[in-house]
């Protein structure tokens, strides 16, 4: 399949829908040459091709992190300028795979921090989720995730409180 095709099979469809995210993200996962392609549908015009790009990036790089090491620099920036919610949840799983360094590390953690203003719950659940990612690797952030986590498990909405519980025992424990 051509590599123009890979973000064809993206467009389209009902916003509510990942589309054939799965389908794609499947197919870069067998043939990592395309993930270039992917990737690259972050940063398009047609907002149904970033938000699924992101979901079958995200998809990719479970299993193969490595293929994000390349886009470290875009990805930090495109995590301070992503508007959209589904672009933004999406980073927020991924920047904690990259190999960062105390600088970019403190970086992520502040915008992730900016992404529990967000309006919508799911991308300050999953902010919480990259900040206990980052501190895992990060001592330097370490108390004050702990510290944010503990207040969402106090007083944030019924899914915050739940995954910073999980998150707290994972942290705490280690």
């Amino acid at each position: 399949m051509a590599r123009r095709s890979i973000l064809a099979l993206l467009e389209g469809g009902d916003r509510r829908t990942i589309g054939r995210s799965g389908e794609v993200a499947a197919m870069v996962s067998e043939n990592p040459r395309l993930f270039p392609r992917l990737i690259s549908g972050m940063w398009s015009q047609d907002p149904l091709v970033r938000m699924r790009a992101a979901d079958a990036t995200e998809k990719v790089t479970r299993e193969n992190r490595e293929l994000l090491r390349p886009y470290k620099k875009e990805l930090l920036g495109l995590m301070a300028e992503a508007r959209e919610q589904e672009l933004r949840w999406h980073l927020a799983v991924m920047v904690p795979r990259l190999p960062l360094n105390a600088r970019e590390r403190q970086l992520a953690a502040t915008m992730l921090n900016r992404y529990l203003e967000d309006r919508s719950s799911i991308v300050k659940t999953f902010a919480l989720q990259g900040l206990a990612d980052l501190a895992q690797t990060g001592p330097n952030i370490r108390a004050e995730v702990l510290e944010t986590l503990r207040e969402a498990a106090r007083n944030g909405t019924a899914a915050m409180k739940a995954r910073s519980r999980k998150l707290l025992l994972r942290l705490e424990g280690s």
